[in-house]
């Protein structure tokens, strides 16, 4: 067996995820996926487990599923985590009493996480109130509009409010989900769960939810395909679009409508994200210095680095070290 994670000692592992009749399925299992299984090459301190229903008896879950949970609302009390895994439609009011554990609960120091339309038992529970929170691109709007006092984050995957964290669509339940290991245990922990989960370890919560088109047609496939691997070998080259236009051989204005067709974004945030994401990398597997990182990430200068990590990530690039590199750090900023 692979060396146990030493991971940091959680206050309360406690993760409990909220059943409710009409439960979504996907969103349900996603909690369950990654909090409930066996994970032994973690070590002791893993998170531990467990279902509270906010009704008495047999549940209905989404395609044709039928269960019973461990336990009630009791169980939400104890948690150190609570997952709100969607809601059985956002018409449906919140039960008083589930509003009221939450708020308990929060009040007490626990964290609670919604995925996709949970989002709105957590508005309900007053949680979200003068916070930013996103759900499910189709429901952004009805939040904005029911829930005015919340500033409303339409294209990310996640969002990270400390003690309340909210997800997009379904699937970016496993990206926050994974986020908060990274939050509890570091990167290694985070990166052992997506390889079991065979998902990448990790999207930045500002990507976008979707786009236009998620792969480009073939003719364009083989035009944009090498030139963006191009520019990620290359990260540290100077790209204009007019170069680039002419590397995949269209025009500049065409080049871009496609580009956003195929990615979603412009050429030069996908360049940030891309060297965002390897200076990442670099500070979580390594301990060069920050400046060495900052080159070879395609920055240039230590202070370009730190400029965009405060600004896309609120955090300096040493903290950024500190919270999930498992290198010793060089004595730098």
């Amino acid at each position: 067996m692979p060396n146990p994670v030493q991971p940091r000692q959680l206050a309360n592992p406690l993760v409990v995820a909220v059943a409710y009749d009409g439960l979504c399925t996907f969103e349900f299992g996603v909690a369950v996926e990654i909090f409930g299984l066996p994970r032994p090459e973690m070590g002791d301190s893993w998170y531990r487990f467990a279902v509270a229903s906010i009704e008495a008896g047999e549940l209905r879950a989404t395609g044709g599923v039928r269960m019973i949970a461990d336990g009630g609302l009791d169980l939400i009390a104890t948690a150190g985590t609570i997952i709100m895994p969607g809601w059985r439609g956002l018409d449906q009011p919140v039960p008083a009493a589930l509003a009221a554990a939450l708020r308990t609960a929060h009040g007490r120091g626990a964290r609670i996480l919604s995925i996709c339309s949970g989002v709105f038992v957590l508005a309900a529970a007053g949680l979200l109130s003068g916070r930013r929170a996103t759900t499910h691109w189709r429901y952004t709007e009805a939040l904005r509009q029911r829930y005015p006092d919340i500033a409303v984050v339409p294209d990310v995957l996640y969002v990270d409010e400390g003690t309340v964290l909210t997800s997009a669509g379904s699937a970016a339940g496993i990206d926050l989900c994974l986020h908060l290991i990274r939050r509890d245990f570091g990167t290694e922990a985070a990166n052992k769960v997506a390889r079991r989960l065979v998902v990448p370890p990790h999207r930045d919560g500002g990507q976008a939810q979707f786009v236009e088109r998620a792969v480009p047609v073939p003719h364009e496939r083989a035009r944009l395909g090498p030139l963006l691997d191009r520019m990620r070998e290359e990260i540290r080259g100077d790209f204009s679009i007019a170069a680039l236009a002419r590397a995949a051989g269209m025009s500049s204005r065409t080049f871009l409508r496609r580009f956003a067709a195929a990615t979603g974004t412009t050429p030069a945030k996908w360049l940030l994200a891309e060297r965002l994401a390897r200076a990442r990398e670099l500070l979580e597997s390594s301990a060069l210095p920050v400046e060495q990182v900052a080159d070879m990430a395609g920055f240039g200068t230590a202070a370009t680095l730190r400029h965009h990590f405060r600004q896309h990530l609120s955090t300096t690039p040493a903290a950024y070290r500190g919270m999930f590199g498992t290198a010793p750090a060089s004595p730098d900023g």
